[in-house]
């Protein structure tokens, strides 16, 4: 018995090796003898369309299964514009699969490139432009602080009738808000940026109460008091946006897809 199973090690052992021999010598491992056909997508799309992965994953593909490196289609897919991550893999025969994951913009951040929901920078074509999201700034280090900073000065303004645009910390450490009718207040350096605008929010109904002049600019940066810049009483309001930084002028719908797609493109068998 013991011959027996000696002898069938000895014949797998055997078809280990030749197989791949053989499988070479007539060609099936030939680069072209396996094209891939299928490409799969599964990804969230509301900047990305289908067109441009399709397009991307061709001008990777090798000739066939066997000399297409996902590694090379991954790399390029996480070239495009929005594209937080890729994730490519090789199906036998003939096909590709690939889940793709979109940058989400919370925010903008400096004068071209957005805060995504990870608290990620990335930087993408037409960034500026995107309406709806606040303008944060800072060493690019502290994007969580201004960020933080930001939603808690959100919070500490609610209610107020200001509605806040952006927020900033300058190179020096010297903090600031924007408000959405283009007003300005300057909190200055501190450690505790919310415990002075609380100072303001305290007094600041009192203050406006009857008060048709608009503010221009709040100046935080005083022991036991702050000075206010006022502007004239007649000049028109700037417009307010809606509030809120959920980039409504500029969104697309977002939706979740799976896509079979054909490869038709020259070279390719369908």
């Amino acid at each position: 018995m013991s011959g027996l199973i000696r002898i069938i090690a000895w014949l797998l052992a055997l078809a280990v090796v030749t197989l791949p021999v053989v499988a070479v010598l007539k060609g099936w491992m030939a680069p072209d003898h396996w094209p891939i056909r299928h490409l799969q997508v599964t990804a969230e799309y509301q900047r990305v369309s289908a067109e441009q992965i399709r397009t991307t994953v061709a001008a990777q593909m090798g000739r066939g299964y066997f000399d297409t490196d996902p590694a090379r289609i991954r790399s390029a897919l996480a070239g495009l514009p929005w594209v937080e991550h890729a994730e490519v893999r090789k199906r036998w025969p003939d096909r590709i699969e690939v889940v793709l994951v979109e940058h989400r913009a919370r925010a903008h951040w400096g004068r071209d490139q957005l805060i995504s929901d990870q608290g990620a920078l990335f930087t993408t074509p037409g960034a500026s432009d995107i309406q709806g999201l606040p303008h944060l700034a800072g060493p690019d280090d502290r994007v969580e602080d201004v960020s933080a900073f930001y939603r808690s000065a959100q919070q500490q303004l609610s209610g107020t009738g200001l509605q806040l645009r952006g927020a900033r910390l300058s190179p020096r450490g010297s903090w600031s808000l924007e408000l959405a009718d283009g007003a300005s207040i300057v909190v200055g350096h501190t450690t505790m940026p919310e415990a002075r605008l609380a100072r303001l929010v305290r007094v600041l109904p009192q203050l406006l109460e009857g008060e048709r002049r608009p503010f221009e600019r709040i100046d935080l940066r005083y022991t036991n008091g702050f000075a206010i810049a006022w502007g004239d009483p007649d000049a028109a309001p700037a417009p307010v946006p809606e509030a809120g930084a959920s980039n409504r002028a500029a969104a697309h719908p977002r939706v979740m897809a799976r896509l079979e797609l054909q490869f038709t493109q020259p070279g390719f068998s369908t």
